[in-house]
């Protein structure tokens, strides 16, 4: 078995995320790639949540419809998910709570009395999951050692229980599926915040401020857990408009800053925004989209808040805006983000979701160019200083209080070099221009990246144009079906010549988002260019890879070319 999926199901409160996370790790250890989809409700406890943990032989970063191992935790796991057995899947479930009859019919199954053995070793009912990972483990094949050690590392509290229950789980199951390990190297798992966290921190990041706000709150999370070790700054203020104009002081005082959070808090920061461009204070932005208007579904994923992020903020400015696919995207582009932020002293906004944000990578830095921490243009020394210097870049030389040998005005006002308000209109005209000049500089400077990406068949006459976290859905569909796939990464100045240049010999472009109305396809229509098909997405889920093929194939039509076996 070289591909399959394990869901565990409960209730909000069960433990279901640690759970997936522990499966993962099982699993990692097998030699195995991995991607985890997590999918709860915005409530501490009730509802139904699940997480799919999907493992492959090759790297993936897209979850299947078809599910091999369901661990069914409560009677609505059952319910929900039985429809997506595949024919030789294993049911592992929890008999004091689930009827029997209820069971999908023409499939194994393994009954465990989860309420009844931790009752018997006085252990708390969220406990249920080790013992049915344990079971899991039995049934894969895998070893008692591997179990030990993965609850040996991940359950720091009451580990002697833990593993007294999980030994009662293994015992319990017998193998049923022999899973194989892989002879390949295991690599660690990260999700998409936290390797936006550690790309901001290689960058040289000094301070984070952030209102929680889901999905961007794990990030406000890691930094806070591990301030001390890199030296952060970590602060959580009282409201986002407190998040954005903290921020702007630390920028003001030369402190490489971020902050993040949702299209909700985003909506409060604009003003600050615009304030960041008028005072060339750099600061980068993390946005953490999620399902709207208003308060949405905030447990969810989308891709809604591309015009946001184009157009927020009053007036006319640079900006630099990227959206990166996976977790190793993640942690190059939110580096680059920082560099050109502070080497341009502009906002950068660095846009995100659930379904990137809380899934779980097999993270390979091999993937990822090395790349430096870029120091700002500081001040000779020669003179008076100038903040807002006039050069040939629109980018003035930096010094940051306390300097005792520079008055620094920063002023939201349209304003002089020395930072003085004015309404010349002579004046006026120079500073805007001394502003938009950078994103011509920017333009060229970005050249040397690879602000666009193709993959698949580059011969195909068919292609996929994508955005953000459904790289690597539209990836592996692109490669069963035989198309390319267009994937722009910097969505402003966006890439007009690498994008014209991945469009030769492409007779029909098919967009994939996760909007209602294509925001990308939007973009792309600004720029007199367009776009054949359309296949979005907007009830907050993501698509599984099934699902995607099937309208892939209807939409391409005879541009489809299998080539799975």
């Amino acid at each position: 078995m070289n591909d399959f999926s394990v869901l565990i199901g409960g209730k909000a409160g069960f433990g279901i995320d640690k759970a997936s996370l522990s499966i993962a790790s099982i699993i990692n250890q097998l030699g195995y790639r991995l991607y985890v989809y997590r999918d709860y409700p915005s409530l501490i406890r009730g509802g139904h949540t699940f997480s799919i943990i999907r493992a492959s032989k090759e790297k993936i970063a897209a979850h299947k419809k078809g599910i091999d191992f369901l661990l069914a935790l409560n009677q609505d796991t059952i319910i929900w998910h039985k429809d997506k057995l595949t024919d030789n899947a294993i049911t592992i479930y929890d008999s004091d709570s689930i009827k029997q009859e209820t069971l999908p019919p023409n499939r194994k199954a393994v009954a465990l009395p989860l309420g009844k053995i931790v009752k018997e070793e006085n252990a708390p009912e969220i406990m249920r999951n080790t013992c049915i990972i344990g079971a899991l483990c039995k049934v894969l094949g895998a070893s008692w050692d591997i179990l030990d050690g993965m609850v040996r590392r991940n359950f720091s509290k009451e580990t002697d229980l833990n593993l007294k229950i999980a030994r009662r789980g293994y015992d319990e199951a017998k193998e049923l599926a022999n899973i194989e390990p892989l002879n390949q190297g295991k690599l660690p798992l990260l999700t998409g915040n936290e390797a936006t966290a550690l790309g901001l921190i290689k960058a040289g990041l000094k301070t984070y401020i952030a209102y929680p706000m889901t999905p961007s709150s794990p990030i406000l999370h890691f930094m806070a857990n591990f301030c001390e070790e890199f030296g952060l700054k970590v602060i959580h203020p009282e409201s986002e408009i407190g998040v954005i104009l903290m921020a702007l002081g630390f920028s003001y005082c030369g402190e490489k800053v971020a902050v993040g959070t949702s299209g909700g808090g985003f909506c409060l920061m604009t003003e600050g925004l615009s304030f960041s461009a008028m005072a060339e204070l750099p600061i980068v932005i993390i946005i953490g989209q999620r399902p709207g208007p208003s308060t949405g579904l905030p447990t969810y994923s989308s891709q809604t808040e591309l015009g946001f992020a184009l157009n927020a903020g009053q007036g006319e400015f640079p900006r630099f805006l990227v959206s990166p696919g996976d977790a190793e995207e993640a942690y190059y582009w939110t580096q680059v983000a920082l560099n050109i932020s502070w080497k341009y002293q502009i906002p950068s906004i660095i846009l995100t979701d659930k379904a990137l944000g809380e899934g779980t990578y097999c993270f390979d830095i091999n993937l990822v160019k090395e790349l430096k921490e870029e120091m700002p243009a500081l001040w000779d020394r020669k003179g008076i200083y100038k903040r807002y210097m006039h050069t040939e870049t629109g980018v003035s030389p930096l010094t940051s209080v306390p300097d005792k040998d520079a008055v620094i005005k920063v002023n939201s006002y349209e304003h002089d070099e020395y930072g003085i308000t004015t309404e010349d209109p002579k004046e006026t005209n120079k500073m805007q221009e001394k502003r938009l000049r950078k994103e011509t500089y920017m333009n060229e400077e970005l050249k040397k990246y690879d602000t666009l990406k193709v993959y698949g068949r580059k011969d195909s006459s068919t292609a996929i144009l994508c955005w953000g976290s459904n790289k690597g859905v539209c990836v592996e569909a692109a490669k069963n079906l035989g198309l390319k796939v267009i994937q722009p990464l910097v969505l402003s100045p966006f890439p007009l010549e690498q994008f014209k240049e991945a469009l030769k010999g492409i007779k029909k472009l098919i967009a994939v988002e996760n909007n209602a109305t294509g925001q990308l396809v939007r973009l792309i229509n600004s720029y007199g260019l367009n776009v054949d098909e359309k296949i979005l997405k907007y009830d907050g889920r993501l698509f599984s890879l099934e699902e995607l093929e099937a309208r892939l194939k209807e939409a391409a039509g005879e541009g489809i070319r299998y080539v799975r076996a």
